[in-house]
């Protein structure tokens, strides 16, 4: 076993994650914090990391709690001390990982960010008059077409934006009823659209072969992947928004796919039809959007149950 001291070993482990990860200044004084503050816990037990057991670090997990860390918190600096004890034992420091049992805080999962219909409803009518503005240059027409099929399509269907805009461009064709989508994975799987993203993707579609276009994407672009980035359609969806009178920072694609899952749900939509149309390999993934469901069921209590009103 390793004689070097505690504050050495955290230093050579400080070392490994600038050299070998390139990790940033401010990630290495977040690390030694978190690490300072585990050599502290186990020194009043008198012990250095060389001698922490299991017991050891789930009574610094406990001390964490004590104090009123969050869960979110307490497994930062969990991941932190489990990182640097597999150093040590990688390295030939320590003879064993007193971490490889212990389970991390689990916090409850955040709420998606979502938006009400009636905004969805703004932001779709805005950026839908903007495309029909007479007179408007070739190249700006394109533009605002193209903006309104990836709005329209990505709110009938909750894609994935990488998905969205790697689309081929026969997911447009005028008989398309539902498309295949390739997701994580390879997976493909089959996504119904909507008549109003149907007419938006077909009405772009045209003016993009109308404008010589014959290739394989849907929406093309001059990147290395030939279609348009995502990080493109971000920003041109948030500066749409803001034209819409709603926050840029409320506004993004991911959000518009939980808006997609979110208001299915809302109308009587099965969790597991939204898993299969949303792509989730599996269902807990599905379920952070259980509280419209939670919501929709106080609701129904609330308004059916005979006891449920007074007065």
């Amino acid at each position: 076993m390793s004689s070097v001291s505690p504050a050495r070993l955290v230093g050579l482990f400080l070392d490994m994650l600038a050299a070998e990860r390139g990790a940033a200044a401010n990630t290495l004084d977040a690390y030694a914090r978190d690490l300072d503050d585990y050599r502290a816990h186990l020194a009043q037990a008198g012990l250095g990391p060389l001698e922490a057991r299991a017991e050891h670090v789930a009574g610094f997990l406990a001390s964490l709690a004590e104090r009123g860390l969050s869960p979110a918190t307490s497994a930062r600096r969990l991941s932190a001390v489990r990182q640097f004890h597999k150093f040590l034992l990688l390295e030939g420091h320590a003879a064993g990982d007193p971490t490889a049992a212990i389970e991390g805080p689990r916090g409850r999962r955040p709420l998606p960010k979502t938006l009400r219909v009636a905004d969805v409803d703004r932001l779709l009518s805005a950026i839908a008059e903007a495309a029909s503005v007479p007179d408007l240059p070739p190249r700006e027409r394109l533009r605002r077409l193209r903006l309104v099929a990836l709005v329209e399509l990505l709110y009938a269907t909750g894609l994935r934006v990488s998905e969205l805009v790697a689309l081929p461009r026969s997911a447009a064709r005028a008989q398309t009823r539902a498309i295949v989508v390739r997701g994580k994975g390879g997976k493909e799987r089959l996504v119904p659209i909507t008549e109003p993203a149907k007419d938006a993707s077909g009405a772009w579609l045209a003016a993009l072969e109308a404008s010589g276009y014959a290739g394989p994407h849907l929406f093309p672009a001059d990147s290395e992947s030939g279609h348009l980035t995502r990080q493109a359609f971000a920003r041109e969806l948030k500066i749409a928004a803001e034209a819409a009178g709603i926050p840029a920072r409320l506004v993004s694609p991911h959000v518009l796919r939980h808006a997609f899952a979110s208001h299915l749900l809302q109308n009587g939509a099965d969790l597991r039809a939204i898993q299969e149309l949303l792509g989730h390999s599996d269902i807990s993934t599905t379920q952070i959007y259980t509280h419209v469901l939670d919501e929709r069921a106080a609701a129904m209590v609330r308004d059916l149950h005979p006891l449920g009103q007074k007065g």
